[in-house]
């Protein structure tokens, strides 16, 4: 079994906003783009085009009807790996293919001692793991360590594929180890939130909820309460993700 590093010098993760994004699949494809193109194992798609197709896509969105007439909205919701700070895939993993770095923890997976057993998947309460049935082994989110840490690219593209990619700048890259970076002044301007807190993983990754609608004047069930809590929205979110 892997061990988890005590602590991280930074935690470099993404901030996803709700409000703002629109479902337009283009953060999916950019990912599954740059990954199939510069991984060393490409991104498999088994029979693409036929009635059973099935492949492998370390980012997905997916769509959701909220709320009934007025009140009512389609929220649409990204999905990846979130690099928490207490990974159960990687402490389950059997060969330490499947780690956190200690420099930025960022958690990875070397394919080279992966055997693909598919333990790490079982373990990860949010999904976010995918068996590569081509190759074999385990694949999932990078936050695209071959692009931000790039030296030929400029200052700016220094970030995720997903988030390059995002025409409505919905996600957000950035250290919320740090609490004066701009991810982590977002979270606390917008209540930010932990995805399925109770699962004790403390996932680096952060989600802002909807804002009020404008101009329905009807309730808004998804918007968090006076106090900071976004009880109403992560009920409605918890529901959704086990329907």
């Amino acid at each position: 079994m892997t061990s988890l590093p005590a602590a991280t010098d930074k935690s470099l993760g993404l901030v996803i906003d709700l409000d703002t994004c629109v479902g337009c699949q283009a953060c999916a494809v950019a990912c599954k783009e740059w990954n199939t193109t510069g991984y060393h194992a490409p991104l498999s798609d088994l029979d693409p085009y036929g009635p059973a197709a099935s492949g492998t896509w370390l980012n997905r969105v997916h769509g959701f009807e909220a709320g009934e007439g007025a009140s009512g909205r389609t929220v649409h919701f990204p999905r990846s790996c979130l690099h928490c700070v207490d990974a159960p895939c990687v402490t389950v993993c059997p060969t330490g293919a499947s780690y956190k770095r200690v420099e930025d923890g960022i958690v990875l997976v070397d394919e080279e001692l992966c055997i693909g057993c598919g333990l790490c998947a079982w373990a990860c309460p949010y999904g976010a793991r995918e068996l590569d049935q081509s190759e074999g082994v385990m694949k999932k989110c990078t936050l695209c360590v071959d692009r931000i840490y790039n030296d030929n690219f400029s200052e700016a593209d220094r970030s995720p594929a997903c988030v390059k990619a995002c025409p409505v700048g919905a996600r957000h890259f950035g250290d919320l180890a740090d609490a004066d970076s701009e991810v982590s002044r977002l979270v606390a301007e917008r209540r930010g939130f932990d995805l399925m807190p109770e699962s004790g993983c403390r996932p680096t990754n952060k989600y802002l909820p909807p804002r009020p609608l404008a101009g329905t004047g009807a309730p808004d069930a998804l918007v968090p309460a006076d106090d900071g809590e976004p009880g109403g929205f992560l009920g409605w979110l918890d529901r959704a993700l086990s329907a």
